[in-house]
């Protein structure tokens, strides 16, 4: 089955990740991972082009977040959940975990979009905290 064209706002806000220099990604209205840029891909450990889309379930278990005790921060909490469910920025600190295993704090902050069709969307833009951005 083929999967529906994305609001042209989803596509214009890959076209401008694809362009920044800071870790970036882009999910959709039910909070699929639809893109992250090549920044985020060094932090991560893996390039998009090997992961693809991924559901927030997924995306969760492969990298995090955690909390400073190390226990999984519910997705309901998540910057990115609450810019898609109130329509508002939001912004944490928190740990995520490589594809290395190699931890890292992050500040995280979620901008929400909301397309001329009614879809919505976020861009999530982090940086490591104490790494040197």
């Amino acid at each position: 089955m083929a999967s529906a064209q994305k609001p042209l706002e989803l596509i214009l806000a890959r076209n401008f990740l694809s362009s920044l220099a800071t870790p970036a990604f882009l999910v959709d209205t039910p909070g699929t991972l639809i893109y992250f840029n090549d920044a985020a891909g060094s932090l991560l450990g893996k390039r998009f082009e090997e992961t693809g889309p991924m559901s927030a379930i997924e995306w969760g278990a492969q990298f995090g977040p955690f909390a400073s005790d190390g226990k999984p921060i519910p997705l309901d909490e998540l910057p990115v959940t609450i810019a898609l469910r109130e329509g508002c920025p939001a912004h944490a600190t928190f740990t995520i975990r490589a594809a290395d295993e190699t931890e890292h704090e992050i500040e995280v902050s979620a901008l929400p979009i909301v397309a001329s069709d009614s879809s919505k969307g976020a861009i999530v833009v982090f940086w490591p905290v104490g790494e040197g951005g």
